[in-house]
């Protein structure tokens, strides 16, 4: 307690110094008078008096020193001198702060902006009270690799009776994303919605900013006695009604149908899944209504959607939910499939359920770009530990041309660690100035990532929260603290070693042969090239691949290709109405201006997922699954993919026709090997289908893998009950503005009832596909890049010092004889020595640390000879530049002006 009354006292101090240095000078001068007063009575002069009171007292300035040392905080005061005097050091040499902080920044930056993206993905919590006590379901099986987070509405009810049985959890709740169809002042409009069960909002103990939260009364089958209820965000209240106050109680046609708008979220309020913030949420008993013309909730166990969330008890640890939901799986998988095969099959495979830590939510993201984050995270260590390595160098070359000053301030009195603390804190300012710099960029970059990140996703609407939080702020202190010690402590011990007296006589002018040839200097420029290197080799491993994933056969033609994505499930026409329709409205595209070819498909190629169904021939050796897309007429001419042998389909091609499929050049193998397939028949379930013609290949899950068999039958034989929604595949010629205009006016005179199509270019498509290559090549080739000019700076800095220092050493030899050329060979040899063993160093590591990239790579080898020879070829060339630049400056020096320097 004393402590602390003394800590507060003498922080006190700091903010009325000037008062107590008054009324210490005032007791000071009372002390001395009350002296002299003394000795004037026992006969002294009032001079001799004065004289004598003073050597008793001592010195005035000491005491004075001592006073203010005693009452604050000393240390505060000289850190604060020796920050005005690092200031004045970087004001005085504006070039070298300048490109120290700008290096800084930008490794600073880059590791702050990756940083946020992992914290947004990866670390932060549920913005909820108590998030540490929510809990994710999950399931487990021996033939998946991975846990599924994805229950049916049977499973989601039956462990929901579990808990009521067990009381592991205080409440418990599913939830699950959807598109909602809603009607506006301008026709219907898609809005990111959520399904979620009645305990959901009190599971993540939110309250309501208006009204109240749905509640199990609401997540009825037709919902509470006074009809559907709907929860809305603040963001959706402020732009659909105004921030009217009077919001709850108001309507909103969702799917054609009213729902009552009970209450408004705050803004903080993310749901359970942070990525993906919905505007409206409804109870799950809706979901026929959403999704209708098709129900989940209808399909039982067949359809596994839900995403289930629990609040434990605050008495019951993860542990013992663990222990008692596992326990009890046999019970939930009895009640909640009645299919005898199939709950046989799942208990076969060790059928488990089981709980983890929810405190982060749900976020598929997570396993999805984890470890291509971690790679990029190393990437952005190495771009700071070179940049540290490369301002190590130049101060230390700074340094060295300090050290007659240093000398002179060591032989009055300052002690080294004095010294090397005052070199410290110059080092921290750098780095404090290139972590403001760093935070200042980071968020620019974490954004321009994240919408990299979720290019692939833009139809689910996802977002990241990338801003800036105190585990954020806390990982910028470290680095700042690390790079600090990194890039000072060794240059600050080095300039305050050595020979006092040799110091204060040689300065920075001469140089015995000993500390010219020291090995420090040479490890750090060569760490730099080796460290250089290597990140130059990963870039152009990952370059390569990408470029190889590019020229991949994708089996079409991306250019020049839109899709429109047309959502017809709410409209009136279904079965063979709506095929027309579909037909007029591809007829009425292909009448706009740049319109090639108009067509139609269920799956658009590289949109991630296809459906495979068993297919059964003579030939073949039992059922084979194949993937199956239903397309219209044109298409293949659409997408430009061969047609090897047959005829494309037609609009007549009708059921009344007969079935027709169209098989890809693998299925036809597989199917019918070593025979032609035009004219066969195949078995399709209980249909038997004509095989009219064989096409090329297409890639439609991932262009990385072969394209699989697969199969394509007409949107003209879909059944008569289905409000089938597919995709518009536009090839136009131009640009597709227009095309855009007038597909929204097409389908809202033809469709009124339908969202206005979303368009998105094939290309961009692509690009999504494969966007955690696309993120890892495009940033390990800027890393690259700013390593080599990175190292170029040092090598030039560096070279630049040492040359500088030398120029008495090179004057006299050329006063010698010797000859520009033999200056500029000894100064460039020097570099080439240090970038030559870097280089050696950098291959062999780049050699050993590219294993960790071989399951990135498409095409492409980790010891591509090509890649390697054109890494060390750039890397010699930008070291060649650093170094002859200095060393045709030196070879400029004057033979006398050198000599008159000393």
């Amino acid at each position: 307690m004393e402590m602390l009354r003394t800590l507060v006292s003498r922080c006190a101090s700091l903010f009325r110094s000037k008062k107590l240095d008054v009324d210490l000078d005032d007791e000071l001068r009372a002390h001395i008078a009350l002296a002299m007063e003394e000795h004037i009575q026992r006969g002294l002069t009032r001079q001799q008096a004065r004289t004598t009171a003073l050597r008793e007292f001592g010195g005035v300035a000491q005491i004075r020193d001592s006073y203010r040392a005693q009452r604050g905080l000393p240390w505060l005061g000289q850190l604060g001198r020796d920050l005005s005097f690092g200031l004045r050091q970087l004001r005085r040499s504006p070039g070298f702060a300048a490109t120290a902080i700008l290096t800084l920044a930008l490794g600073l930056g880059a590791n702050t902006a990756v940083f946020s993206l992992i914290n947004a993905l990866l670390l932060r919590p549920l913005p909820v009270p108590h998030a540490d006590q929510l809990a994710l379901i999950q399931s487990d099986r021996s033939d998946n690799q991975r846990s599924n987070h994805y229950f049916s509405a049977p499973m989601f009810r039956a462990i929901e009776r579990f808990d009521t049985r067990h009381e592991a959890f205080e409440s418990i709740a599913s939830f699950h994303p959807s598109p909602m169809q809603l009607r506006g002042s301008s026709g219907n409009q898609q809005i990111h919605g959520e399904l979620v069960s009645g305990q959901f909002f009190e599971t993540l103990e939110t309250a309501p900013r208006l009204g109240r939260y749905l509640t199990p009364q609401d997540d009825q089958p037709k919902g509470s006695p006074t009809g559907f209820g709907a929860v809305i965000s603040e963001a959706f209240w402020q732009t659909w009604f105004n921030n009217a106050p009077n919001v709850v109680g108001s309507k909103l046609i969702i799917a054609n149908v009213p729902f009552t708008v009970v209450g408004v979220m705050p803004r903080t309020f993310v749901g359970a899944n942070p990525t993906s913030r919905a505007d409206i949420y409804v109870p799950l008993s809706a979901e026929p209504i959403i999704d209708a013309p098709y129900s989940m909730i209808d399909s039982g166990y067949r359809s596994i959607w839900l995403q289930i969330i629990g609040r434990r008890k605050p008495n019951v640890s993860l542990q013992q939910v663990n222990a008692a939901i596992q326990a009890a799986s046999n019970t939930i998988l009895d009640e909640s499939i009645p299919d005898a095969q199939q709950k046989k099959d799942n208990l076969s495979h060790h059928f488990l359920l089981s709980a983890e830590s929810g405190s982060k939510g749900y976020n598929f993201l997570r396993s999805e770009f984890g470890k291509p984050l971690e790679v990029v995270l190393t990437l952005c260590g190495a771009v700071l530990l070179l940049a540290c390595l490369n301002l190590a160098s130049l101060l230390m070359a700074r340094a060295a041309s300090r050290e007659r000053e240093l000398a002179t301030r060591l032989a009055i009195g300052a002690t080294r660690g004095r010294l090397v603390r005052q070199l410290l804190v110059e080092s921290l300012l750098i780095a404090v100035l290139g972590t403001t710099a760093g935070l200042a960029i980071s968020p620019i970059i974490s954004r321009a990532l994240a919408t990299l990140l979720l290019g692939r996703f833009s139809n689910m609407q996802l977002q990241l929260d990338t801003s800036l939080d105190l585990r954020v702020y806390l990982f910028a202190a470290l680095l700042t603290a690390f790079a600090a010690l990194l890039i000072g402590l060794l240059p600050a011990l080095r300039a305050t070693s050595g020979d006092l007296n040799d110091h204060i006589k040689n300065g920075s002018h001469t140089r015995s042969v000993r500390e010219r040839h020291r090995l420090l200097p040479r490890l750090l420029m060569g760490s730099e090239v080796a460290l250089a290197l290597m990140l130059v080799v990963g870039a152009g491993l990952l370059a390569t691949s990408l470029t190889r994933l590019y020229r991949t056969g994708l089996g079409f033609d991306p250019k020049g290709v839109v899709n429109l994505d047309l959502d017809m499930g709410k409209q009136p026409l279904h079965g063979a109405a709506l095929t027309h329709w579909y037909q007029a409205f591809g007829e009425a595209l292909s009448h706009q201006p740049g319109v090639e070819t108009v067509s139609f498909d269920s799956i658009t190629p590289l949109a991630g997922s296809m459906e495979a169904y068993d297919f059964q021939t003579p030939f073949s050796n039992g059922s084979i699954q194949i993937d199956l897309n239903e397309v219209a007429p044109n298409y293949f001419a659409a997408m430009r993919i061969p047609m090897h042998e047959g005829r494309d389909f037609k609009w007549n091609d009708t059921k009344a026709s007969g079935f027709k499929i169209i098989l890809n050049e693998s299925a036809a193998k597989v199917l019918f090997p070593g025979r032609s397939a035009i004219g066969e028949s195949i078995k399709m379930g209980k249909d038997t289908r004509e095989i009219i013609a064989v096409v090329g290949d297409t890639h439609y899950v991932s262009i990385r893998e072969n394209a699989p068999p697969g199969a394509y039958v007409p949107i003209t034989q879909d059944s008569e009950e289905d409000k089938s929604s597919y995709t518009a595949v536009v090839r136009i010629h131009g640009s597709a503005s227009p095309l855009a205009a007038a597909a929204r006016s097409l389908a809202a005179r033809m469709a009124p009832d339908i969202p206005a199509p979303v368009m998105t270019a094939m290309s961009s498509q692509l690009d999504d596909s494969i966007s955690s290559e696309r993120m890892m090549a495009m940033l390990s080739v800027f890393f690259a890049v700013c390593a080599l000019l990175v190292t170029a700076i040092g090598l030039y800095g560096t070279l630049s010092y040492a040359t500088a220092r030398r120029t008495s050493e090179i004057g006299i030899r050329m006063a010698l004889g010797a000859q520009r050329a033999q200056v500029v060979a000894l100064v460039f040899g020097e570099n080439a020595w240090v970038a030559s063993g870097g280089c050696i160093a950098g291959l062999a590591a780049a050699l050993l640390a590219s294993r960790v990239l071989a399951s990135f790579l498409y095409g492409t080898s980790v010891r591509d000879p090509w890649v390697l020879a054109g890494s060390v070829a750039a890397l010699a060339l930008i070291a060649s530049a650093a170094s002859l630049l200095p060393a045709a400056r030196a070879a400029r020096i004057e033979p006398m002006a050198a000599l008159r320097t000393e």
